[in-house]
């Protein structure tokens, strides 16, 4: 996979400038962003993409895993450029939006296991931890013992 390092990478069939602007934001934001979140930072920049250009590109990075993608309650999706090639989920701060790449551990073999009990052959699953990272949280966050 394609790392989205200082050069922008030709991803896919055609590597438009107005991909490779959006390329160029999603390296600059620290957090998952939505399309139309990505949309104004490349008009902060003076960037004329078309909203449909943004949301056409970023199915398309997520087609080739170079994008990570969240799903959130509400049905919006949110974006952020995949920081490794390896298979990895997700702890996300749902104040500030930081998230962190984290390893699966035992969801892995869960899912694998659950699969297999119901007679299912594995094709992939989806596993986010949500959370305050540890500048949006206080100490009344912290859970009881």
């Amino acid at each position: 996979m394609p790392v989205l390092g200082h050069n922008v990478p030709k991803l896919g069939t055609r590597n438009t400038w107005q991909r490779s602007a959006i390329i160029h934001v999603l390296q600059d934001l620290e957090k998952f962003s939505s399309a139309k979140d990505i949309y104004s930072e490349l008009l902060k920049r003076d960037k004329k993409v078309g909203l449909t250009t943004v949301y056409r590109t970023l199915q398309s990075l997520a087609e080739v895993d170079a994008v990570d993608v969240l799903n959130i309650s509400g049905g919006e999706t949110l974006y952020r450029r995949c920081e490794t090639d390896s298979h990895h989920h997700h702890l996300v701060c749902t104040k500030c939006g930081k998230a962190e790449e984290i390893a699966g551990g035992p969801v892995e073999k869960w899912a694998k296991s659950i699969a297999r009990e119901f007679g299912y052959t594995l094709t992939g699953h989806d596993a986010e931890v949500y959370g305050l990272c540890p500048s949006c949280s206080s100490p009344s966050d912290l859970p009881k013992d």
